[in-house]
């Protein structure tokens, strides 16, 4: 899984969760993968999200003894019922990749899109990305313009080139060369030269006008 474990979560949690999901990070980035695991598996038996979902994170990863796609299948589950979006995200993932039963595109679909409501920007990228692509979701452009443009604003670059583009030629949404011009404006800071280009023959093109 490409997820990092969660550390910067910590700060929205409740003192008392914090300080020992503070250690076994500090363990787990120590290399102490086995002071790491009973830490998070401490936190997962008092039914904290964070610590079931890194202790997910270690099994899916194969740091643990014993550890199985199946152990944490059941501890994201556990976290998604918390609405943590970064379980809900991870299980969308997992069904994708054929970690969980058959591939089922409809439900990976389903999991990116509450990850997505519930604020997580590979979620958003996910489910803009089924709707794009009538892949798990009926083909809705104006919906993967939505969820492409809140993975934009939490910084993905891909998503701010896309958003460009799509109102650049009014796919899924009103045609905006401003705004158009801004995203790829956006894009292009963070590296896309792409969108420098896209930004320039725009400009270029606003100016012989």
């Amino acid at each position: 899984m490409k997820m990092p474990l969660i550390a910067a979560l910590l700060l929205a949690a409740p003192l008392a969760q914090a300080a020992p999901l503070t250690d076994a990070l500090a363990a787990y980035d120590a290399g102490d993968l086995k002071a790491a695991a009973r830490g998070f598996a401490e936190s997962a038996r008092r039914g904290e999200p964070l610590g079931q979902f890194n202790l997910a994170m270690m099994n899916l990863r194969r740091e643990l003894p014993g550890a199985s796609d199946a152990r944490a299948w059941q501890l994201l589950q556990r976290a998604a019922a918390q609405q943590l979006a970064h379980a809900e995200n991870a299980l969308g993932e997992m069904i994708e990749q054929g970690r969980h039963a058959p591939l089922d595109k409809a439900a990976a679909c389903g999991w990116f899109e509450r990850a997505a409501e519930h604020g997580n920007a590979d979620g958003a990228l996910a489910i803009a990305t089924c709707y794009y692509l009538g892949r798990g979701r009926g083909q809705d452009m104006a919906l993967a313009q939505h969820w492409y443009l809140e993975a934009a604003k939490a910084g993905d670059v891909g998503a701010q080139y896309l958003v460009a583009s799509m109102f650049e030629t009014g796919l899924g949404v009103e045609a905006d060369a401003r705004l158009a011009r801004y995203w790829y404006g956006v894009a292009a800071q963070n590296g896309d030269d792409a969108a420098k280009a896209k930004l320039k023959a725009m400009q270029d093109a606003d100016a012989s006008s």
